[in-house]
């Protein structure tokens, strides 16, 4: 009886959102660092550090300025580890990027020290709320709702009632802070942490249904456990993937280091393979990249080896983006497999005249990388999870899911066994889901468990097996990502290409002193870091008037700071420019972290 193997990829991502240490010594400025979620501002450049006398400046050590990792970590890396510890039988593939544990370690050692770093952790540490000041108040005003209206605040009367507080004075936005009593902040930074919790936390642990049953008036020792229980978590978190992965139940795999876009820092012509017209960066190319490629690759095996006990068999390329010379690259460094989005498979099979509908039930190999083979994300049943399944019930949605499953393998050659990989964000889709899609996973888990015809593997064990599928040949790879199959979302208009500009301008400058032998072996260390950190791929992801104004001013910002931060590594002065903001996005959008790239069914 032939069969379907199905590989979930669920990919783990959170891009560097610590302020490692700014960087002016003008003593008229404000000495107090500001969060990016704070209306009032400081000066662009007195974020992140302490002024000591005689205008001096003192780093902070990595201040974060969002709380999007440790709030995914404990809702859903957490969550999503509960599913697959209550089902064995599901096998699947995990995508941690170095950066995101990275910061997940970091977190955990604030937990120990009990010295945080993190803003909202901080105050939710605080013992007496009673003289909180404006800055904190506006802070929590600012971030304490920010998530899914409908799923995370709506559901819980206690938090609503806040809400709906939050509204009523917020008509008078400078003075909103003052009509509000401590007790207010209280409730209000304990319910945001409460509604960031995976719901298979809930159902373990009995302190949660007491907080959150309890509604309002909590106290400081109801903080003090809630934020011991975050702690448990964040601690606990990589040793349960570690203990998933040693059953063989998970293949962990990986991302070169801090998800840079591979392909472009390689060759910004390679966007031109999708879109030939695309305009480009002034830079011709980015300096050095094939060496900065390489180092991405290397610190991620060494980093994954280190955490996981031995390198990583495959890897998820940032956003899903390849090429030509960047698989040679991988296959070079002892890449076995990875994976792309289907819009690149289709377009290279174009490019070389080739029409082949079911493409993306098998896997491909190019003859110029070796030893790798190439998996493609089946986009349609991506996007039903991504976009679609929220809305349903979850026993209907995990169904229909089967049932697209059981067409493809129905519409198989007597002698084909289809390979279907999904793939997407491990994290944002289950905001939307009632529950963070418990239901869902439940149902889906025990139908794939239970189905005669249908083998949930992973990418390792299929190359493992004594009969491997049937591997295609790909006359050649069409540059492209995930995304439409393009590198559009990172490259190409106005503001994208500035960002760039700005990242070869910066990489000239430190090619430039380290050549000249300028910086001791330490300083050569920090000096890679923030270097690395600057080459992610997300701070371009954000610029762009389909995003979300707001979202895109913290990343411009943020982006700015690095860049400036890299310069006085070097000892050189910031250019002038970095001042200007690279774009304003738009008040208007709704875009974010997720991108659909296929129609909505009907």
């Amino acid at each position: 009886m032939k069969a379907l193997d199905l590989v979930f990829l669920w990919h783990m991502h959170q891009p560097d959102y610590r302020d490692h240490g700014a960087t002016s010594t003008d003593p008229s400025e404000s000495t107090a660092p500001r969060g990016l979620f704070s209306r009032r501002r400081a000066p662009f450049w007195s974020r992140g550090f302490l002024r000591g006398s005689g205008g001096t400046v003192r780093e902070t050590a990595g201040k974060f300025v969002l709380p999007w990792v440790y709030l995914h970590a404990i809702k859903d890396y957490v969550d999503m580890a509960a599913h697959l510890e209550r089902h064995p039988r599901i096998r699947c593939v995990v995508n941690f990027v170095p950066v995101l544990l990275d910061q997940i370690e970091d977190y955990a050692q604030q937990f120990a020290c009990g010295q945080f770093r993190d803003p909202l952790l901080h105050v939710l540490a605080t013992p007496d709320l009673e003289d909180i000041c404006e800055e904190d108040r506006r802070l929590l005003l600012s971030s304490c709702f920010s998530c899914n209206f409908t799923t995370m605040v709506a559901p819980f009367p206690g938090y609503k009632r806040l809400h709906d507080l939050y509204l009523l004075v917020s008509q008078d936005s400078e003075s909103a802070p003052k009509y509000l009593s401590s007790a207010y902040f209280a409730d209000l930074v304990t319910w945001y942490h409460l509604a960031w919790t995976g719901e298979t936390e809930r159902r373990r642990n009995p302190l949660l249904t007491r907080l959150m049953s309890q509604g309002r008036d909590f106290s400081a020792n109801d903080r003090q456990q809630l934020l011991a229980a975050i702690g448990e978590l964040i601690t606990g978190l990589l040793p349960r993937w570690r203990a998933l992965a040693a059953r063989g139940q998970v293949e962990l795999s990986s991302t070169p280091h801090t998800h840079p876009l591979s392909p472009l820092m390689l060759d910004f012509q390679a966007a031109r393979e999708s879109l030939p017209a695309a305009p480009l960066p002034e830079h011709a190319a980015y300096p050095g990249g094939r060496q900065r490629v390489s180092t991405h690759i290397d610190v991620a095996r060494a980093s994954h080896a280190r955490r996981f006990g031995a390198p990583p068999v495959g890897m998820w390329p940032a956003e899903g983006a390849v090429s030509e010379e960047f698989v040679k690259q991988l296959a070079a460094a002892g890449c076995r497999w990875i994976a792309s989005g289907e819009g690149v498979l289709h377009g290279s099979l174009a490019k070389s005249k080739v029409a082949d509908p079911r493409a993306t039930c098998r896997p491909w190999q190019l003859a110029m990388a070796p030893g790798l083979t190439m998996f493609f994300r089946n986009e349609a049943l991506s996007d039903r999870i991504g976009f679609d399944y929220s809305k349903w019930n979850g026993g209907d949605a995990a169904s229909d899911l089967v049932r697209q499953l059981e067409a493809i393998l129905d519409a198989a050659a007597d002698d084909e066994e289809p390979v279907v990989s999904i793939i997407l964000d491990g994290e944002n889709a289950w905001d939307h889901y009632p529950y963070n899609g418990y239901y869902f996973f439940e149902a889906l888990y025990e139908l794939l468990a239970a189905h005669p015809r249908i083998r949930t593997t992973t990418y390792a064990q299929l190359l493992a097996r004594a009969k491997s599928p049937h591997v295609a040949k790909l006359p050649r790879l069409m540059a492209g990502s995930w995304v439409y199959g393009t590198m559009s979302t990172w490259i190409g208009d106005a503001a994208k290409n500035r960002a760039w500009d700005l990242l070869c301008d910066a990489k000239a400058s430190y090619d430039r002193v380290v050549a000249g032998g300028q910086l001791d072996a330490d300083e050569l260390v920090a000096v890679e870091a923030q270097l690395a950190i600057c080459e992610s791929s997300d701070w371009f992801w954000w610029f762009g008037d389909y995003n979300p104004s707001g979202a895109v001013a913290s990343f411009d910002s943020l982006y700015r700071r690095n860049l400036t931060r890299l310069y006085r590594l070097l000892h050189l002065e910031p250019p002038a420019t970095i001042e200007t903001p690279i774009c304003s996005g738009s008040a208007t959008a709704e875009g974010g972290s997720m991108l659909r790239v296929t129609a909505a069914p009907d």
